[in-house]
């Protein structure tokens, strides 16, 4: 390598480079605004000098119980006051946060507890019977429990004499925690949803939590001290880094316990809410709600969904009740959202259905990204940008995964030639904007034909009386695969199959609308994606039965 004069001989030191962590960003806000409200939940409020002050002394209690680097904290919890502290508690302690989906048996919990090796378990009350048989089918006695005690589901049966109150106040609040010795250090684990198979765990670092944090922060224009309403599951990618977002822009965490339509629009209009992020299925909820519920909302209320890609129609009946919506995508790989769909201020004159389309696009890297192209997925030759040809999307950047744990085969099969491969198929567009076509094994080949079940679900959602609808393919035959769709009609719809059917006929290529409509409630993970799998073993099932 040539050297020249600016090559000093000088090493690092601690005046001028520090490893990131997205904790130092509560030690900044507690510092500044030790006085603003840092989270609610229910009638209880706490300053971000009271965050912080819990924070540490957990942080405290764990190093004095001998928890440190690499050592794996598992957290079973809704989106309640003590999950939001575990973000910055356990990295404090030099520990490894593992958030745990919560709509997970009491099997695949034991083997996510087993497979971290987790050493102290932080449970919550209303999952603490799942957590109970859980810990039990590890067939380990050396996983200490922490019960957290909650007044809003009071009366649950204990499972540890140890509280998460109770560990709190072992700790020091002048604890003294340092950053990582290197940035390049486990921050968190997260699990895939493991719909076939078990999940794998998928590896955080501090350097792409801090840089994904802050990028949520421009990319979604959330400016200073924004109230967010958490509606996504923190366990989920560590709710896509907003944990740690909040606390970099001084704002305020409303907790809430369950997702349901009620208490989120009450919340919005109560505590003045700026900002949520949600699947598409939540909202659906949310246009589907009752009027008397939307009463009083207050409008430009941003939104950033993600998750299974929302219909253009659910866009804009969205924005329709005021929300301002942008659309994010990426995977638990991924950090959460690593595309987003920024905005341009000459698409403002155009139609609602035209900019709602515009929105449905997944869009361009964020900042912490440094690359995303849509590409051959044996070649990695880039399609062309015309909006048609389909390939693998592929990503590289700050906020891709270290890898799976104790996995080197898979992840040595996500990564190919310096980029992470997403398995998601989709499109480039002329602007250099990426859309989602499907995941590549949901694409349905009919007849030599790709038809993308994302195309046929979005003029399945335009339908009037169809609330929720998911396409898979059906063995068929002559034709290889057939679409078969399945769909969840409004209250009080009778369309029929063949209505249905003629509807997408009337609205698309013939040969891509279903030829099979199965009615009923969708089966979903608990992010609120639909579990294609489950619709396409129905379906080989109705196959075998015709």
């Amino acid at each position: 390598m040539k050297e020249t004069i600016y090559d000093l001989g000088l090493d690092q030191t601690p005046a001028n480079y520090v490893p990131m962590t997205p904790v130092s960003f509560m030690q900044r806000t507690a510092h500044i605004y030790p006085d603003r409200t840092a989270v609610v939940y229910g009638d209880l409020r706490r300053s971000w000098a009271e965050t912080y002050d819990r924070c540490r002394r957990f942080a405290s209690a764990l190093v004095k119980r001998g928890y440190g680097r690499g050592d794996t904290i598992s957290i079973l919890a809704t989106n309640i006051p003590e999950m939001y502290e575990a973000h910055f508690a356990v990295p404090m302690a030099g520990a490894v946060l593992n958030a745990i989906n919560t709509r997970l048996d009491a099997e695949a919990v034991a083997f996510i507890l087993n497979h971290a090796e987790t050493k102290l378990f932080i449970v919550d009350p209303e999952l603490s019977e799942v957590a109970a048989k859980a810990v039990k089918m590890t067939g380990r006695d050396d996983i200490v429990v922490v019960d957290i005690l909650d007044d809003q589901f009071d009366g649950a049966a204990r499972i540890s004499a140890l509280s998460y109150d109770g560990v709190l106040a072992e700790g020091d609040a002048d604890f003294d925690w340092q950053p990582p010795e290197n940035e390049w250090d486990a921050i968190s684990l997260n699990y895939t949803s493991g719909t076939t198979g078990n999940p794998k765990g998928v590896v955080y670092h501090y350097r792409g939590a801090h840089l994904n944090a802050l990028s949520n922060i421009v990319m979604w224009e959330m400016g200073n001290a924004p109230v967010y309403l958490w509606t996504l599951p923190m366990f989920h990618c560590n709710g896509w880094c907003f944990p740690w977002t909040i606390a970099a822009a001084a704002g305020t965490a409303v907790c809430l316990r369950a997702v349901r339509e009620e208490p989120i629009f009450e919340l919005m209009k109560s505590e003045n809410v700026t900002h949520f992020c949600g699947a598409s299925v939540v909202l659906a909820m949310l246009v589907h709600a009752p009027e008397e519920l939307k009463k009083g909302l207050q409008a430009g209320i941003k939104v950033l969904t993600g998750g299974a890609p929302p219909p253009a129609i659910i866009i804009e009946k969205m924005e329709a009740l005021g929300f301002d919506v942008t659309h994010g995508y990426g995977l638990t790989e991924t950090y959460g959202a690593a595309v987003i769909c920024a905005w341009h201020d000459e698409w403002d004159v155009r139609s609602a259905s035209e900019r709602a389309a515009l929105k449905a696009r997944q869009g361009v890297r964020n900042l912490a990204a440094e690359g995303l192209m849509v590409a051959d997925p044996k070649t990695l030759a880039p399609v062309p940008w015309d909006g048609e040809t389909m390939g693998e999307i592929f990503m590289r950047g700050n906020n891709v995964m270290k890898g799976y744990l104790k996995n080197p085969s898979a992840t040595d099969k996500a990564f190919r030639g310096g980029w992470f491969a997403s398995g998601d198929i989709g499109v480039m567009h002329p602007d250099g904007y990426v859309q989602l076509k499907d995941r590549s094994k949901d694409i349905i080949i009919s007849g030599g034909e790709n038809i993308s079940s994302v195309e046929v679900e979005d003029v399945l959602f335009k339908h009037p009386e169809i609330m929720e609808a998911a396409v898979v393919a059906r063995p068929h035959e002559k034709w290889g695969e057939t679409p078969c769709a399945f769909v969840t009609l409004k209250a009080g719809a009778t369309v029929t199959e063949a209505e249905v059917i003629a509807y997408c006929r009337q609205n698309m290529a013939h040969f891509k609308a279903p030829k099979t409509v199965i009615f009923g409630p969708l089966p979903k993970t608990s992010t609120g994606k639909v579990q294609k799998f489950v619709l396409r073993e129905q379906a080989r099932e109705l196959e075998l039965q015709s």
